[in-house]
């Protein structure tokens, strides 16, 4: 049987046993990359470890001890309560508000990770705290930053318009940037809807109140999801009442005004030097220790372990697959196809799957080369697929095997993780199924019917 094969089956089989058993994912691929990569794809396991994700494994670390510094000393409950005031207490705004901020970040340059990893902690705050479902606002983040991902000064779209000018293809810069702004904007929208905007709507912080109240003592009102009950995640009634009130007067400490600085200087550092985030985050938060050592001892227990095990593992056995050449295998079967509309349709489903567990820009890069022998033969519009290949390569990072994923699924707050994790898992699952071919319904067909 050829390696190929072997590791779509391998594939297979993983998430079969890591749905119907309580075993981690991570776990079961690091087995998986070991076995099959050196039996099979006859790699050794120094080459097998050098698809280990250490500059994600990094980030979330540094993240995610990061914001549990923050949080442990109010400084997240300090911005949650300013933001709140900056909205007008809308509870309905506060969702919208992430993704704008998160599109702007990566419209100006932001690598979609970096500009995930900053908003998303404080955004899942606002839903913790609001009462907002936390896969709401976690993809809203998401789409945000994948909405501004193709601005033309961008990562994702230097990327695409390198290729389609390298290959003589026409240039589709600003529709790419404003296909996937409001293919994501379609997508958000119908999220606001579907998991619960429509009660958010004439809600104010202070009608909230209540309810939030309600929570801390473990009664679970108005189906927002996991409630915790008493002493889970350390908020007393009065804590509640404090973190959710926007008029508690609440003075604001030397250790806070050090974190918001450490913050800014992550953010300037990451999205304007481009220096590594994961690096940037843990040193931030050692100095932030150093100050109040005692205080933050505990913080390292916050940080998501069982996730970055999860993301750890099925990236690497991804890597053994990409060396095994199943990719380039099931890319060349497409190809081969000869029907124009039906290969654009693969390979954004090629392009939307192997995504979901591996680097967008990467994919993105692959699928369009894939499609450039086609495309240049001028049967099909160029401009609508690579719009197309595009949005279906990018808007699967919901995936919790990608970055922006496994930021939201680490940096979620009063929820049962394992559940949610359940949740993100199906909706990347819907995004996987359905995504792809919206795109090329909308950027491929419709154009070529007009």
């Amino acid at each position: 049987m050829s390696p190929e094969i072997v590791t779509i089956i391998a594939l297979v089989v993983i998430f079969a046993i890591a749905t119907f058993l309580p075993i981690n994912m991570g776990a079961l691929a690091f087995v998986a990359a070991f076995i099959v990569g050196t039996l099979s794809v006859e790699m050794t396991t120094d080459e097998i470890l050098g698809g280990f994700p250490a500059e994600l494994v990094l980030t979330l670390i540094g993240v995610t001890y990061l914001f549990a510094i923050a949080q442990n000393n109010g400084t997240v409950d300090l911005l949650v309560r300013g933001a709140v005031k900056l909205v007008g207490g809308h509870v309905a705004a506060i969702p919208w508000i992430m993704f704008f901020v998160t599109a702007l970040l990566t419209a100006i340059g932001a690598l979609s990770p970096a500009a995930v990893a900053i908003i998303a902690p404080i955004a899942l705050t606002f839903a913790a705290r609001h009462g907002i479902s936390p896969l709401l606002m976690g993809m809203m983040v998401i789409h945000g930053a994948q909405g501004g991902g193709f601005s033309p000064i961008s990562v994702y779209g230097v990327t695409v318009n390198t290729i389609v000018e390298d290959e003589g293809l026409p240039d589709a810069s600003l529709q790419v940037f404003l296909g996937s702004l409001f293919f994501n904007l379609a997508i958000a929208l119908v999220l606001f809807f579907v998991l619960g905007g429509r009660k958010l709507l004439g809600r104010k912080v202070e009608s909230a109140r209540l309810e939030h109240v309600e929570h801390a003592h473990g009664t679970v009102v108005r189906g927002h999801g996991a409630a915790p009950g008493p002493g889970v995640g350390g908020d007393s009634a009065d804590d509640a009442d404090e973190h959710i009130h926007p008029e508690v007067p609440q003075p604001v400490r030397f250790e806070q005004i050090l974190t918001l600085i450490g913050l800014v200087v992550v953010a300037v550092l990451a999205l304007v030097f481009d220096l590594d985030i994961g690096f940037v985050a843990i040193t931030v938060a050692v100095v932030l220790a150093l100050f109040s050592a005692q205080q933050h001892k505990g913080a390292v227990t916050q940080i998501s372990w069982s996730t970055i095990l999860l993301i750890a593992g099925v990236l690497t056995f991804v890597f053994v697959l990409q060396e095994a050449g199943t990719i380039d295998y099931v890319g060349d079967a497409v190809t081969g196809l000869g029907v124009p509309l039906l290969i654009a349709l693969l390979l954004c489903y090629i392009g939307g799957v192997v995504s979901a567990f591996a680097s967008s820009t990467a994919i993105i890069g692959v699928a369009i080369s894939l499609a450039v022998p086609f495309l240049l033969a001028g049967d099909i519009g160029a401009v609508g697929v690579v719009v197309a290949l595009s949005v279906a390569s990018t808007i699967v990072d919901v995936s919790p095997f990608s970055t922006n994923g496994a930021l939201v699924l680490a940096n979620a707050q009063d929820v049962d993780r394992d559940r949610f994790y359940k949740q993100i898992l199906s909706y990347a699952g819907i995004v996987v199924a359905v995504g792809p071919l919206l795109a090329w319904l909308v950027f491929v067909v419709v154009p070529s019917w007009v």
